[in-house]
C-alpha cells in the first residue's frame, strides 16, 4: 500500500512539473508571436511605447533600446537563449519577497533582441509544499500501514497459535476436535471447514475399523474356538471318525480362509486393483443366466423364483463381477426371505429389481448392511462372511450403477439402476 500510494504521488508530483513547463512554454511562445507581429507593424517608438506598458502580470519584457533598457526589468542577462529555449534566472524587488526567480528567453525582432519572462517562483513554491504535503501523507500512511499490519497479522497468529494447539490434541489421538469457524467465512473459515470435515471422515473410518475389528473377532471367534477344540480331540477320536471330524474342521477353517479372500477381493475392487474386462452385456442375458442358476436353490427351499423380462438394454461390464455381485442378491433373498417365500427378478431397461416377501430388513439397517463384516443379528444362525453386500456395492460402482434397498411391503425390494 505505501509503494502504490508513493507512485501514485509521484506520478502527481511528475504531472505537476510537466504541467507548469508546458504552460510556461506555451505563455511564452504566445508572447514571442505577439511581440514579433508588434515590431512588424509599429515604428520603433510605439513599440518602445507597448513595451514600457506591458502589464507586468502577463509577462516581464525588457528590450535594449539604441540608448538605454525599456521595459519591466533593470537588466538583462547574458547568455539568455532565444525561446522556446528558456532559463531561469533571478532579480531582487524592492517587496516583501524580494527574490524572485523569472523563466524566459529572447525573441529576435526588427528592432532588436528582446527578453521576455514570466514569474515561475510562485508554482515552485506550490510544488513544494506538495512534495512536503507527500512526504507527510507518505509517513502517515507508512505508519498506519504498519499499525493495521502488525494488528491484522496478529489476529492471523492468534487463530494460526490457536490451530496449531488443536492440531496437537487431534495427534494424540483425540480425534473429536474440531476447528472453529467464525461468523466471518473467509479463507481461515473456509481452511477450517474443510479439515473438519477430513476429521469427520477420518474418525468415521476409524469407527469403520473398530467395528469390523469387532466383527471380524465376532465372526472368526466360534469357527477359530471350534478349530481348536475339533484339533485337541482328534487324537482321542476313533479312527472310524476321524475322517468325518477332519471333514469339519477343513469346512471351518475354509470359512476362514473366505472371509479373508472376500475382504482381499472387496479391497481390490474398491481400490481399482483390479482390471474388469469390459464387454458389451444385455441384462436379459444376464438375468435370464440368473434365474437358471437360482430356480433349483429356490426350490430346494420350496421357495417360487419368478423372472421378467422388459426391454433389452446392454451395458459395458465384467460378465464375470456383474454375474457374481447380482447373484449374491438373489443368494440372500432366498436364504433370507424364508421358506414358501415368492422372490422375483425383474428387469425394467436400463432397471434391474429383485423383490421378496420375507422379513425384509429395518428402514434404518438400509444403508449399514453395506458395510464390511456386517450382518444383522436375525442373521447371525447362516453362515456368512458379512462382505456380500460391500461386495455387490463395490462391483456396481466400479460399473456406474447405483444400489438401493426399500420395503417391499412385506420384504424387500433391491434396485440396480444402470446409468
Amino acid at each position: 500500500m505505501t509503494l502504490i500510494i508513493g507512485t501514485l504521488l509521484f506520478g502527481m508530483y511528475r504531472q505537476l512539473i510537466n504541467e507548469q513547463e508546458l504552460q510556461t512554454n506555451q505563455h511564452l511562445a504566445a508572447e514571442k508571436l505577439r511581440y514579433q507581429q508588434m515590431a512588424l507593424t509599429l515604428d520603433r517608438r510605439s513599440f518602445a511605447t507597448q513595451i514600457r506598458t506591458a502589464d507586468p502580470k502577463t509577462a516581464l519584457v525588457v528590450w535594449r533600446s539604441s540608448l538605454d533598457l525599456v521595459g519591466a526589468l533593470s537588466l538583462m542577462p547574458d547568455d539568455m537563449p532565444l525561446l522556446p529555449e528558456t532559463r531561469d534566472f533571478p532579480i531582487l524587488t524592492s517587496g516583501p519577497d524580494k527574490l524572485h526567480i523569472l523563466t524566459g528567453g529572447l525573441v529576435i525582432t526588427r528592432y532588436g533582441p528582446v527578453l521576455i519572462a514570466t514569474r515561475t517562483d510562485q508554482l515552485a513554491t506550490l510544488i513544494e509544499r506538495f512534495v512536503n504535503a507527500a512526504i507527510t501523507a507518505l509517513m502517515l500512511t507508512i505508519v498506519l500501514t504498519l499499525a493495521l499490519g502488525y494488528l491484522f497479522s496478529k489476529a492471523i497468529l492468534r487463530r494460526l497459535v490457536q490451530y496449531n494447539r488443536l492440531s496437537r490434541r487431534i495427534e494424540r489421538g483425540e480425534y473429536s476436535t474440531r476447528l472453529p469457524v467464525s461468523w466471518r467465512q473467509d479463507e481461515f473459515d473456509m481452511l477450517a471447514g474443510n479439515f473438519n470435515q477430513v476429521l469427520d471422515t477420518l474418525e468415521a473410518n476409524l469407527h469403520a475399523v473398530r467395528g469390523a475389528t469387532d466383527n471380524i473377532a465376532h465372526d472368526l471367534r466360534t469357527p477359530l474356538s471350534h478349530l481348536r477344540i475339533g484339533l485337541e480331540q482328534l487324537p482321542q477320536r476313533p479312527a472310524e471318525e476321524l475322517d468325518e471330524a477332519s471333514a469339519i474342521l477343513i469346512e471351518e477353517l475354509d470359512h476362514c480362509l473366505a472371509t479373508f479372500d472376500a475382504m482381499l477381493s472387496l479391497t481390490r475392487i474398491e481400490e481399482g486393483q483390479q482390471d474388469l474386462e469390459l464387454q458389451p452385456l444385455s441384462l436379459n442375458d444376464l438375468c435370464q443366466d440368473l434365474f437358471e442358476m437360482a430356480e433349483a436353490m429356490a426350490e430346494s427351499n420350496g421357495q417360487t423364483l419368478s423372472l421378467s423380462l422388459d426391454q433389452d438394454y446392454s451395458v459395458m461390464g465384467d460378465k464375470y463381477l456383474l454375474f457374481q455381485a447380482l447373484f449374491n442378491l438373489v443368494d440372500n433373498a432366498i436364504k433370507y426371505s424364508g421358506e414358501g417365500a415368492k422372490i422375483e427378478i425383474i428387469q425394467q431397461g436400463n432397471e434391474i429389481l429383485i423383490r421378496d416377501n420375507g422379513p425384509g430388513i429395518p428402514d434404518d439397517a438400509t444403508e449399514k448392511v453395506f458395510d464390511r463384516l456386517v450382518r444383522l443379528d436375525p442373521s447371525r444362525h447362516n453362515k456368512g462372511t458379512g462382505l456380500g453386500l460391500s461386495l455387490v456395492k463395490a462391483i456396481l460402482q466400479r460399473h456406474n450403477a447405483r444400489i438401493e434397498l426399500s420395503d417391499n411391503q412385506p420384504g424387500l425390494q433391491v434396485s440396480i439402476r444402470f446409468s
